[in-house]
């Protein structure tokens, strides 16, 4: 009986141990939204693109579709989103909005896109999450998104 049931958690244990090797970087937990953000334009190797108050790049999903998001609960550990908790203020005339996700946080929402930041970035200027996937990219302050690379 014990080796049938050390047969049967093996696959278990490799695929656990697999998705250890994941190297993708980890979010660290979020901590409480704060109560207002600030989005603004800032000039990166890409050209103007949307950051938020601490020059941090904010990025936008391809398959968010009317200013909802898709990023589920996995997604959201390694792009995290610009939760708020009562408003978003927009330097330079930005067309900026809040909408609710299904964990009921805020989410920060530009045109039509959520906003999320990318783990990778460490510092503000990063650039790290540009076309992950050839789903994730940078804003522009016209809300197009900019699928060019640095």
């Amino acid at each position: 009986m014990r080796a049938r049931m050390g047969i049967l958690l093996l696959p278990a244990l490799l695929a656990g141990l697999a998705a250890c090797g994941n190297e993708a970087p980890q979010a660290t937990p979020q901590q409480v939204a704060p109560a207002n953000v600030e989005v603004k334009i800032a000039q990166s190797d890409l050209g103007p693109i949307l950051v938020d108050q601490t020059g941090r790049t904010l990025y936008a999903f391809t398959k968010d579709e009317n200013k909802s998001s898709a990023c589920d609960a996995d997604c959201i550990a390694v792009w995290p989103a610009l939760t708020a908790q009562s408003e978003v203020d927009a330097k330079d005339g930005a067309d900026m909005s809040l909408v609710s996700r299904v964990d009921e946080s805020s989410q920060a929402v530009y045109g039509k896109w959520p906003l999320y930041y990318y783990v990778g970035d460490q510092v503000a200027g990063d650039l790290n999450g540009q076309g992950v996937d050839d789903e994730w990219f940078a804003i522009a302050p016209d809300g197009k998104l900019v699928k060019k690379t640095s």
